[in-house]
């Protein structure tokens, strides 16, 4: 399995029961406190927050960097289906990286390692 190695978003959600679930059964995070109001989850020592939507919020993106993209794709590709993704490509400032929709949520997920260059 994959290490996480940074992570602290909060992310506002329409429907706090279908985001908490994304985040568990997608990323592979624990439930720390799964409240009506507010959601902590965990992996690795890292937590993501969630809390119910304000109409005020603007989209939110976050980065979650790990160790292994491969794995981390390979772990979640078949759990992707009805969501906006990009499978793993390389980006132009060295990372390769993996976008998806988090769900009843205004907010991107991106998913990232760096990619070593040749000399």
């Amino acid at each position: 399995m994959y290490k996480a190695k940074y992570l602290s978003p909060m992310i506002s959600s329409f429907d706090m029961k279908e985001t908490v679930l994304f985040i568990q059964n997608l990323l592979d995070f624990k439930i720390t406190i799964n409240e009506s109001t507010y959601a902590i989850l965990h992996k690795d020592n890292l937590t993501i927050h969630i809390l119910p939507t304000n109409p005020g919020i603007g989209q939110m993106e976050f980065y979650l960097e790990v160790d292994n993209i491969q794995q981390v794709w390979n772990f979640i590709k078949n759990k992707l289906d009805g969501l906006k993704f990009k499978e793993p490509f390389d980006r132009e400032y060295g990372m390769r990286e993996i976008h998806i929709g988090v769900p009843k949520t205004n907010t991107l997920l991106f998913i990232g390692q760096a990619v070593k260059k040749s000399t």
